[in-house]
């Protein structure tokens, strides 16, 4: 059984999430912006179908990227330099997240 979370109600810990199907942790109807961004940094993500409830997911195994612990291999830290003198990309952080949300949701071919 999984939880029906309200608006302003806390996601269930992460451990509390089904084996069957994997990940499985709540449902709500509820997909605002604070919702989201505090499932993220839980490691929490929605997936669910256009009209129905959305599923709250956190399986096992899942990544989570320490950035404290992170380090950069050599191959990497190369790129990384390469792409930081290329006009061909931009990286940006927390600058269009409505844009990025709508095309995610929007329909693929």
């Amino acid at each position: 059984m999984i939880d029906w979370l309200r608006p302003g109600d806390p996601f269930p810990p992460v451990a509390a999430a089904l084996t069957h199907p994997n990940g499985l942790l709540a449902a709500s109807g509820d997909l605002s912006v604070d919702r989201l961004i505090d499932a993220y940094r839980r490691g929490i993500f929605p997936w669910y179908a256009e009209g129905e409830p959305v599923l709250w997911w956190c399986p096992d195994p899942r990544m989570v990227l320490f950035t404290d612990e992170f380090r950069v291999a050599r191959s990497l830290r190369k790129k990384l330099r390469a792409v930081a003198r290329s006009d061909a990309w931009r990286v940006t952080c927390d600058a269009a997240f409505e844009t990025v949300m709508r095309a995610c949701a929007a329909p693929r071919p």
